[in-house]
């Protein structure tokens, strides 16, 4: 709710500017006006004219200045990056309430919009605190960033970034366990001395990965059915499903760790960022990875049938991973490794994979 607050703030500062613009021409056309020769009815007329003229400049360039800038947050966010904290946590909490239906009640709603609010403001805090310190970089790989794209001063960009890390961890402080709260402090440390140096450790690619796939898999998984079930006043207790998926995301945000790199090797290169992809190339890092998360897909239609009896669904389970695993063959074998723009769309391809494999969660 502070980050809506802060969005609000944003948007008032874009009005008053507008409000002031708007002023300041009506101010000039006053002055114009003052060197006519106007009297009685006629000078009414056109100052009316003139203040009903500004009055919708003033909406329009009101309402073009708060797109314009909640659309340059959205991208500072990261969309890709929403969209899977948000999947994370809306199928987490809804493989909780599967598992324990009697304990529905409407007074969690607020509770579950509060801690994806917290979850958001973790996301954007780590995703933010990268983007300023890699605004080199990203002139080359990603210009299309707002800072990057100067569309927002590094100044702006650190209010953001300290404002919702405030955020995230107020509420978590005020409305969660000691145990979330330090979960979700673990997971602001970790994002932080990923991007922040002296230590930076996105430079090395074995720290750089691990980190991703504990704060992306393993953290965001857990972290949420904990979470749930301590809303639920349920004692917390593994089950091979959500031991699965806090597993299986694990292995996959170490994949995306490693895939993320590939549009990015020019700046990297030129930078010293020492990535896998930058070291070894665009082809080897997409088929090795692709290995990998076809391992894990290969495993997960194999498990239903080798745990212990009731463990999983079997259909959705088999049938929904190895679809999935015709998917990634397909996206691989349509990888051009020599084009950006087919790199490009690997790379969404598996975070496509990401967001289908939480939709899988719910029904396994």
């Amino acid at each position: 709710m502070m980050l809506i607050v802060l969005l609000a703030c944003l948007v008032t500062t874009s009005y008053a500017a507008a409000v002031a613009k708007s002023l300041i021409m009506l101010n000039q056309h006053g002055s114009l006006m003052r060197g006519l020769p106007m009297h009685g009815s006629n000078m009414r007329h056109r100052t009316e004219l003139a203040m009903n003229q500004n009055s919708v400049a003033v909406k329009g360039d009101s309402n073009s200045s708060i797109r314009s800038k909640l659309k340059i947050i959205y991208k500072f966010c990261r969309p890709h990056t929403i969209k899977g904290t948000i999947l994370a946590s809306s199928m987490g909490v809804t493989r909780s309430l599967i598992e324990n239906p009697s304990a529905i009640k409407l007074s969690l709603i607020p509770r579950a919009l509060i801690g994806l609010v917290a979850l958001l403001c973790g996301n954007a805090y780590i995703v933010g605190i990268n983007q300023i310190y890699d605004i080199k970089i990203d002139e080359i790989n990603k210009p299309f960033l707002p800072i990057a794209a100067k569309e927002l001063s590094t100044a702006n960009a650190w209010k953001l970034v300290i404002s919702s890390i405030l955020v995230g961890l107020s509420i978590v402080y005020t409305q969660f366990s000691k145990e979330i709260c330090t979960l979700y402090s673990l997971g602001a440390i970790l994002g932080t001395i990923y991007s922040v140096p002296p230590l930076q450790l996105k430079r090395f690619p074995l720290f750089a990965g691990s980190i991703i796939a504990f704060v992306r898999g393993f953290l965001l998984n857990f972290g949420v059915y904990y979470a749930v079930r301590e809303a639920l006043y349920i004692p917390f207790k593994w089950n091979p499903v959500v031991t699965f998926i806090s597993s299986f995301m694990t292995i996959f945000a170490g994949v995306i760790a490693v895939t993320k790199d590939l549009p990015d090797i020019e700046g990297d290169k030129k930078y010293n960022i020492n990535t896998l992809a930058a070291k070894y190339g665009v082809a080897a890092i997409a088929t090795s990875s692709s290995v990998v998360l076809a391992l894990a897909y290969v495993v997960s239609v194999v498990l239903p049938f080798v745990a212990p009896a009731g463990s999983f669904n079997k259909l959705p389970m088999s049938l929904g991973h190895g679809l999935l695993l015709l998917y990634l063959a397909n996206i691989h074998a349509k990888l051009n490794p020599t084009s950006i723009v087919s790199i490009k769309q690997f790379y969404k391809s598996i975070w496509n994979l990401f967001y289908l494999e939480y939709l899988l969660y719910i029904f396994i």
